[in-house]
């Protein structure tokens, strides 16, 4: 795992192949942790979104009048809408460092191929194999293994998937090697 930078907040992965628990997972380890005292933020990693509609006002912000990024504020919340740039892409370490500064943790969903700390995610009733063993993802990112498979051959701790008590294990898990408490 690269070093963090200066400003970015310790980060971990939820990864899995579609329809293997993701969000369910990231969404009960970012409640767990925010029990703990911890200000949790999340990333999603998504294939597409459209949030900004033709007509509305934050459409004719980017389409007429060419802003590059537009924040929408509201009494209740805000969200930023905007292009990458002429630096392209950018990973979930840099979003985190841009727009997340002030979290104790985030959690990410997705993003398997970044040099994070990862738990995978693998129900062999949906898929066949787990990402991890596949030589493109470094092994040495991962923290945990949550799956369904009995006796899962791993160098990381391997958690029962379907044990209510995952999320508190995770969360100690995060905890102790992410968060170093």
């Amino acid at each position: 795992m690269s070093p963090r930078r200066p400003g970015t907040p310790p980060l971990v992965c939820i990864i899995g192949k579609k329809k293997s628990g993701k969000t369910t997972t990231a969404v009960a380890l970012a409640a767990e942790l925010g029990r703990r005292g911890h200000r949790v933020m999340t990333i999603k990693h998504g294939h597409a979104f459209d949030l900004d509609h033709p007509g509305r006002d934050s459409w004719r912000h980017t389409h007429e009048g060419g802003a590059r990024r537009v924040v929408l504020a509201s009494p209740t919340g805000f969200a930023v809408l905007g292009e990458w740039g002429p630096e392209g892409v950018q990973g979930a370490a840099e979003l985190a460092r841009r727009y997340l500064a002030d979290a104790d943790v985030v959690v990410v969903e997705g993003f398997k191929r970044e040099p994070l700390p990862k738990i995978e995610v693998f129900r062999a009733a949906a898929h066949a194999q787990p990402i991890y063993g596949v030589e493109d993802v470094d092994r040495a990112d991962w923290l945990a293994i949550a799956t369904d498979v009995r006796d899962f051959p791993a160098h990381v701790p391997v958690f029962d998937i379907d044990d209510p008590a995952l999320p508190a294990c995770l969360a100690d898990l995060v905890e102790k090697e992410v968060l170093g408490r």
